[in-house]
């Protein structure tokens, strides 16, 4: 048994686990600078996980044993995602060769699946609703994720995200390539849309136009914790995916040193990527709810672009 390997793959699971709240929470508090408010502290979703944890579960007489399961279901797809990418190391861990791009797109898929399938099974009038609209705005934001995946794997001649992102590192032609550039826009937006950071307008009163609220409208106690610690760790997840093979796969270290230094890299990192984020959705006008379908069309576009730019002629 190889020890320094499980303590590597122990360090980058409480990376994931450490920072997806700490992501969340300097994002929300830089948020708030932006809009002139003090703003809670970076440390704020550490306290409502420790809240939600400390309080029972309530479910409706009208839900079913599936919204229930839902939210333990979807923490364990998170957390056997973050055994199989980078998003701490440069290296593979335990688990790695059992998934490859198209596998981790199909898991971060059928996360979503389950809870939309949970919000209908809920009971509740709203959270259907806005499960309904997740289930169509997902039909454009799903393929995207697999495409821009199988984009860039084919400029490194690899389904493997470690040894893509070691290519790049080491082939400054093919990171600057047309494919793997059109592919980055396309990911950057669909980021946007996964995490809940597109300016979207809704009228009327929020629980008729929420998107991702729905999720988790009728969970409370230890359920809703599983839940919004979920969507963290999926924020973090994505956004480091983004991140480590897409933008910026440098500046990753090897060993067990290196791993411990990995995690605040990542980190910095993640501010360069967070300022971004804040600024986009603080200075671009909301979009009404039906235009989310066409700004995940120009996503999926893209990324078929990037696939058709390296068949028609090579990497450019």
């Amino acid at each position: 048994m190889d020890t320094t390997l499980w303590a590597e793959t122990g360090i980058q699971i409480a990376g994931v686990l450490l920072l997806a709240p700490l992501v969340e929470g300097i994002l929300e508090s830089l948020k708030a600078k932006f809009e002139s408010r003090k703003g809670p502290s970076i440390f704020q979703p550490y306290y409502d996980l420790r809240k939600y944890l400390s309080k029972e579960n309530l479910f409706s007489a009208k839900s079913s044993i599936f919204f229930m399961a839902a939210p333990f279901v979807t923490f364990s797809i998170y957390l056997t995602i973050s055994f199989v990418i980078p998003v701490v190391l440069p290296f593979p861990v335990f688990f790695t060769p059992v998934v490859d791009f198209l596998g981790g797109a199909i898991l971060f898929t059928f996360a979503s699946v389950i809870q939309i399938i949970a919000a209908i099974k809920s009971g509740d009038n709203f959270s259907t609703m806005g499960a309904s609209r997740i289930a169509t705005f997902s039909a454009f934001a799903e393929p995207t994720l697999i495409t821009v995946f199988f984009a860039v794997a084919i400029i490194s001649n690899s389904n493997n995200p470690y040894l893509t992102e070691s290519v790049l590192v080491s082939n400054r032609s093919l990171y600057l390539s047309l494919t793997h550039i059109l592919a980055t826009i396309a990911f950057f937006m669909l980021l946007l849309f996964e995490t809940g950071r597109l300016p979207v307008e809704s009228s009327g009163m929020m629980e008729l136009g929420m998107i991702d609220e729905a999720k988790s409208f009728e969970y409370s106690g230890r359920s809703l914790f599983l839940i919004r610690y979920s969507s963290m760790i999926k924020q973090y997840l994505l956004g480091s995916v983004f991140l480590n093979v897409f933008i910026m796969p440098w500046f990753m270290l090897d060993g067990l040193a290196g791993a411990l230094l990995d995690i605040p890299i990542m980190l910095g990192k993640w501010l360069i990527l967070i300022l971004a984020v804040v600024l986009i959705e603080e200075t671009f006008a909301k979009l009404r709810l039906f235009k989310i379908q066409e700004y995940l069309t120009v996503s999926f576009a893209m990324a078929i672009f990037a696939v058709t730019s390296f068949v028609a002629g090579g990497i450019i």
